[in-house]
C-alpha cells in the first residue's frame, strides 16, 4: 500500500466529470467502509486498498486541518455539512470537491457512520477558496503547536462569519451564488 506520506504534491489538476458523484462512506471512526469506482479512480487507490483506512488517506496537504475540524465538530452534532476540499490522488495530483456528509443510522436509529457525496465545484469559487484556504493554513502554521495553530485558524474563519452574520452552511452556498 502506498503511503500517503511518501506522495509529493504535482500541483496537477485532474477532473472527473460535472455528472457524476464520488461517493465513499465511513464508521464514526472515519475509516472507510465503502467506495464507489470514482472514488477508486480519483484517489488512485484500488477498494482493497481503501476499506478500513482513515478516509484523511486522500487528504491533500493544502487542506487546512480547521476546515476539517469544522467537519468533525459539525458531524459530532449529528449535523450535514458542505464543504469545498482538496484531495490528492496517489500520483500527487490533485482535485477539488463539493462535498455533502451526512450522517448515517442503522434500522433502530443508532448513528454509525458517514455518508458523503461529492461532485464537481464551481471553477469560480475554487479560486476564491485557495485564496481564503491558504490564509487559513498561514495561520495554522504561524503558532508552535499544531493544535493551537488549527483553532485560531478556525476562530479567524468564525470571526469571519460573525462578521457577515451568516452560517457554515450560508457562507458555502453564498459563494456558489457570487461566482
Amino acid at each position: 500500500m502506498i503511503s500517503k506520506d511518501s506522495i509529493a504534491p504535482t500541483g496537477k489538476e485532474i477532473f472527473f466529470p460535472e455528472d457524476q458523484l464520488i461517493v465513499s462512506k465511513t464508521n464514526l471512526k472515519g475509516k472507510i467502509t465503502y467506495t464507489n469506482i470514482l472514488f477508486e479512480t480519483m484517489s488512485g487507490y484500488t477498494r482493497d486498498e481503501l476499506l478500513g483506512q482513515p478516509h484523511n488517506i486522500i487528504r491533500h496537504p493544502d487542506m487546512p486541518q480547521s476546515i476539517f475540524k469544522l467537519f468533525w465538530d459539525t458531524l459530532q452534532q449529528k449535523k450535514e455539512i458542505f464543504a469545498y476540499v482538496i484531495n490528492m490522488h496517489t500520483s500527487g495530483d490533485h482535485y477539488w470537491v463539493l462535498a455533502h456528509v451526512v450522517p448515517t443510522y442503522d434500522l433502530m436509529g443508532n448513528h454509525i457512520g458517514y455518508h458523503s457525496s461529492r461532485r464537481c465545484p464551481n471553477r469560480n469559487v475554487i479560486r476564491k477558496m485557495q485564496t481564503y484556504y491558504q490564509e487559513l493554513n498561514a495561520i495554522e502554521k504561524s503558532h508552535s503547536s499544531p493544535k493551537q495553530g488549527m483553532q485560531a485558524a478556525l476562530d479567524s474563519f468564525n470571526d469571519l462569519l460573525k462578521q457577515q452574520n451568516i452560517s457554515y452552511a450560508e457562507y458555502i452556498f453564498s459563494m456558489n451564488e457570487a461566482a
